[in-house]
């Protein structure tokens, strides 16, 4: 494109923006006469929400850097949870369905099915996400 087009291209662009820029001008000002309290109640929002993003990021501490997690390892020991059965709770709580629990240990889908119920049993629950609760409640799970 030769070097005037583009100088015709942005004046227009920018007739285009300053017009846009004066027709919403108008309609905030028609929008702040015909609805002032929403617009007071709007800039009051506004300024609180600046208010708690300013409190969030001064006056709160931040958080230490968190100490590593222990398992519980009496509670696994009291349950009887052996570490095999461990590693299937542990990608439980990973969200893994049973065929990629078994394709990460090497083992059959129904190995891992044994060890599930093993696992609601010694947990004394009947579903996985209680079983991941109750294992996140005795410290076994992060």
């Amino acid at each position: 494109m030769p070097r005037g087009m583009w100088r015709i291209i942005l004046i227009y662009g920018a007739i285009l923006a300053a017009a846009t820029l004066v027709l919403k001008w108008i309609e905030f000002q028609l929008i702040a006469r015909t609805h002032p309290g929403e617009m007071y109640i709007f800039l009051l929002a506004l300024g609180f929400m600046g208010l708690g993003a300013w409190v969030a990021t001064r006056l709160i501490p931040k958080r230490m850097a968190a100490e590593p997690f222990a398992v519980n390892e009496r509670a696994r020991e009291t349950l009887g949870i052996s570490d095999r059965e461990f590693e299937v709770l542990e990608l439980l709580a990973a969200g893994r369905s049973n065929k990629e629990i078994a394709s990460s240990l090497n083992v059959s889908p129904n190995t891992v099915k044994t060890h599930v119920a093993k696992l609601y049993g010694k947990l004394e629950v009947n579903r996985r996400t209680e079983a991941i609760l109750r294992a996140r409640e005795l410290g076994m799970l992060k």
